[in-house]
């Protein structure tokens, strides 16, 4: 099989095409012949040697975490009905041509459903899903989305919608915000100015029930005093190189409850239920994914250089 290796940690320069031999299914296995690989915002920082408590790698490793294909091979005692099936499915080591997955991390797409989109949908759908319920987002709420125009940002503003809840949406520039207006924020606040916090606030009407901080560091901090008293506040993501440093005694003495990303670190039961839903919301098209550039898995490293430059509007992906 081809795949794209880390050699060592470093820069995106490390990625490296590589052939393997193909991996053979075991009991309770599928081999899944991969159309598409999902690229994530910590697997590049993953590559650069980060979050090594948190992700234990040694190069070299290939990367990735999700797939979409199609089932070519089946492990002992798997049913044949898996055989031919469009799938996605969590793997160890997505950026491959050929991976294996276990049966209960394996999701059926629907066949309304491409394989782009469901790779879009293999990690980020599960984890935006899962976010609004662990928060309880529901009808009224007033919501603010960090990193709004990324791959997952998108999907949480689409999914808070569908549960009815007033969105107020942080990304940069004219483009994201557009793309975030179109996809249904009651408003869109342009992070790079000095003066977002004050402007969230306004849009918000005074503070947030939920504030969803993909971004972490600085962006995050701003944003932990506009979360409302009782509300809820997720510090899940760390692009800017760490998670927001909320002071959990203010948050204890406000009423406000915290999630941090070892709360969307979910079973597989959990994982397959969520992706469910999130490719059922797309087949019946009250939600799409954004899919901004798709890479030949040979130029991996070069998508990871568009994930870490913030080049692309919405998801990045790899073709196989």
């Amino acid at each position: 099989m081809r795949a794209a290796q880390v050699k060592e940690f470093g820069g995106p320069e490390v990625l490296v095409p590589v052939d393997l031999p193909d991996p053979v299914p075991d009991a309770g296995e599928v081999l899944v012949d991969v159309t598409h690989a999902d690229t994530i915002y910590v697997e590049t920082q993953i590559r650069a040697g980060w979050g090594r408590d948190y992700f234990p790698v040694t190069p070299p490793y290939i990367p990735g975490g999700g797939v979409s294909g199609t089932v070519i091979a089946l492990g002992p005692d798997v049913p044949a009905q898996w055989l031919g099936r469009r799938v996605a499915a969590f793997v160890q080591g997505s950026y491959a041509s050929r991976a294996v997955a276990r049966i209960d991390a394996v999701t059926v797409v629907p066949d309304t459903v491409d394989l782009v989109t469901a790779a879009a949908l293999v990690h980020d759908g599960v984890t935006a899903a899962g976010l609004l319920e662990l928060t309880a987002v529901t009808s009224g709420d007033r919501v603010l989305i960090l990193g709004a125009s990324g791959g997952m940002g998108t999907l949480l503003v689409q999914l808070a919608r569908i549960r009815g809840a007033q969105v107020v949406a942080l990304a940069r520039g004219a483009e994201k915000l557009a793309l975030v207006r179109e996809l249904g924020a009651t408003t869109a606040v342009d992070i790079s100015t000095p003066d977002w916090p004050a402007r969230a606030r306004q849009a918000l009407g005074g503070a947030a029930d939920v504030v969803l901080d993909g971004v972490g560091g600085e962006p995050g901090t701003l944003a932990f005093p506009l979360t409302a008293d009782g509300g809820r506040f997720s510090a899940h993501g760390a692009p800017t190189g760490g998670f927001a440093p909320v002071d959990a005694d203010e948050a204890a003495r406000r009423g406000i409850k915290l999630f941090g990303i070892e709360h969307v670190q979910f079973p597989d039961t959990e994982a397959h239920r969520l992706r469910s839903y999130a490719l059922g919301e797309a087949a019946s098209g009250r939600m799409r994914a954004v899919v901004g550039k798709v890479f030949p898995l040979e130029r991996a490293g070069e998508a990871h250089a568009a994930v870490e430059g913030r080049l692309v509007v919405g998801k990045v992906l790899l073709e196989t």
